[in-house]
């Protein structure tokens, strides 16, 4: 997308409004995959809480993706989105046995991350076949918040627990087809990645009717010039040779899976929003726009970068600029960042706004959440309204006093 298509988007459905590129995801996609083409099985199971728009998942199924899936809502979206269920795996944690149950009807291959609901599930239903998740207590990831393989992490069956999860399986003649770990996201070692790989790989041998091996996600992608990126190409060669011996090993061709969400859509994705106001205090000069984090709270949370363009004025003189909202908090985007000169009304456009941007975005201070739109085949397609005042009240109950 060129600064004039997101220009047009932005008159055309106004400020603020998520953009999506469809080509990119594809790239993503086709990326990882060719990373791992010397294995026969690879299943790609796309993190919908990371962007979770019907268009979205159905560019991603028509890729040949698959769904990772954390709450009963996400499996009913990717139904609507028309992916098999068969490609829908359901990966809750903390949930009840009837949720897990409800999943289950509706056909979806169930993980199971703790050993109270693998017995419970196990002994009223030894007939379906479901995965467990285990956690490696390997520490990955580029925020405690996001690292969710570590010993103290509330994610997985401790590999610790082994023991136990083999009486579960044996006393309840329950059928285990799939091993999963998930050691956390914005991985940049890969030798941590592999070690705990191996430990997955070990659990494996315990389990002898498996179909397949998820090893989760959590490749990183660069958030401005020059940053440190998961290297999948070498992942993919490295983990590729080591499955393959696995597999021989075990005596069967198994299914590499994985479950990306930020590595798919995080770069297809752009933020616009207006300059309200350039205010000028005795040190800092602030752009304020018409969003805040109630849009995009990943700066506050994680205090993660996006790349912010002024694409109304790109070959300006570049000055310094603290991008903050209209939230009645402080909000802040970026602090003194060197930006091309901006003026009021100039439309500011965020980078890696694809993952965790709109799925986290909130009604605080009563703001409206954003239009979402795809960019696809040259032509911009709104794939999501954006909210108004009556979807603001809609559900509320307003009582006689």
């Amino acid at each position: 997308m060129t600064h004039q298509d997101l220009l047009a988007v932005a008159q055309e459905f106004e400020s603020p409004v998520y953009v999506y590129d469809a080509e990119t995801i594809q790239k993503q996609y086709k990326k990882l995959t060719d990373a791992f083409k010397q294995v026969k099985k690879v299943k790609i199971h796309y993190a919908v809480k990371a962007l979770s728009n019907i268009s979205v998942l159905k560019v991603l199924n028509s890729l040949g993706s698959g769904l990772d899936t954390v709450s009963i809502q996400e499996v009913r979206l990717g139904l609507e989105a028309g992916v098999n269920p068969k490609d829908i795996i359901y990966t809750p944690n903390g949930v009840s046995l009837e949720e897990l149950e409800i999943a289950a009807k509706l056909g979806v291959q169930i993980n199971i991350d703790n050993l109270s609901i693998l017995e419970q599930f196990g002994t009223k239903h030894p007939d379906i076949p479901v995965c467990i998740r285990i956690n490696p207590h390997v520490m990955a990831g580029g925020n405690t918040n996001i690292s969710v393989g570590h010993i103290d992490s509330k994610f997985g069956i401790s590999i610790h627990q082994l023991p136990l999860m083999d009486r579960i399986v044996e006393n309840t003649g329950m059928t285990v087809n799939g091993i999963h770990m998930h050691t956390g996201s914005d991985i940049l070692d890969i030798d941590v990645f592999l070690y705990a790989a191996e430990i997955l790989f070990e659990t494996a041998k315990h389990f002898k009717n498996l179909e397949f091996i998820d090893f989760g996600s959590g490749f990183k992608v660069p958030y401005k010039k020059g940053d440190i990126q998961t290297d999948v190409s070498e992942l993919g060669k490295k983990l590729s040779k080591r499955f393959n011996e696995f597999c021989k090993d075990y005596g069967k061709e198994l299914t590499l899976a994985f479950e990306p969400g930020k590595f798919l859509v995080s770069e297809a994705g752009k933020f616009l929003v207006q300059v309200n106001v350039v205010k000028q205090t005795t040190s800092t000069v602030f752009a304020q726009v018409d969003s805040g984090f109630n849009h995009l709270i990943r700066p506050m949370l994680y205090g993660s970068q996006h790349e912010i363009e002024n694409i109304s004025n790109p070959k300006g003189k570049e000055r310094f600029y603290s991008v903050v909202g209209y939230i009645c908090e402080t909000d802040t985007f970026a602090n003194n960042r060197r930006i091309s000169e901006i003026r009021e009304g100039d439309i500011l456009a965020f980078s890696n706004a694809g993952a965790y941007c709109f799925s986290m975005a909130s009604n605080y201070n009563s703001r409206y959440r954003p239009a979402e739109v795809l960019w696809h085949q040259g032509k911009a397609h709104l794939i999501r309204k954006r909210e108004t005042f009556e979807d603001i009240v809609g559900n509320q109950v307003v009582i006689e006093l």
